[in-house]
């Protein structure tokens, strides 16, 4: 009998606890079932927008005219005077960024990205292609969409 509590106190052998079928835990039950439209807390004063909806460029209300824009560019020598220029879009507006894209006579269409107020506009970048870096880093959504991932003129 000695033996017999001697091995009984060693527990089930290796062999039978790998074989042994494994637990089973219980789920949870829901105790309410979810509506079948989920609605968001109210905010106020705060502009909803969809989550598969990136901000976008609109024209601008208040911003720079198109004519704005090329004399900024004439200024900065970017465009010789004697080039006709006229802009086919724009400028489209985000915060206090703008986007227009110009048609030169005899050359390739020309992108612009500008910053500021109509009366202090900053020109950001021109050319053929306007992703720049400074683009990328800190323009608002609706400038990087049309200057990194828009058709020019579109």
């Amino acid at each position: 009998m000695v033996a017999v509590l001697a091995l009984a106190g060693c527990g089930v052998p290796p062999e039978l606890q790998r074989s042994a079928a494994p637990a089973v835990t219980a789920t949870p039950t829901p105790t309410a079932t979810p509506s079948a439209t989920p609605t968001a807390p109210a905010t106020r004063g705060a502009p909803t927008r969809s989550p598969t909806t990136a901000p976008s460029a609109a024209p601008c209300g208040s911003g720079p005219s198109g004519e704005r824009v090329i004399a900024l560019l004439r200024g900065a020598r970017v465009l010789p005077r004697n080039v006709r220029v006229t802009a086919r879009t724009g400028p489209l507006c985000a915060e206090d960024w703008q986007y227009t894209v110009l048609a030169v006579t005899g050359h390739e269409e020309l992108q612009v990205v500008t910053q500021g107020k109509p009366a202090a506009l900053e020109l950001v970048t021109a050319g053929t292609d306007v992703c720049s870096a400074e683009v990328r880093a800190t323009g608002p959504p609706g400038i990087r969409t049309l200057a990194c991932d828009g058709t020019p003129g579109a």
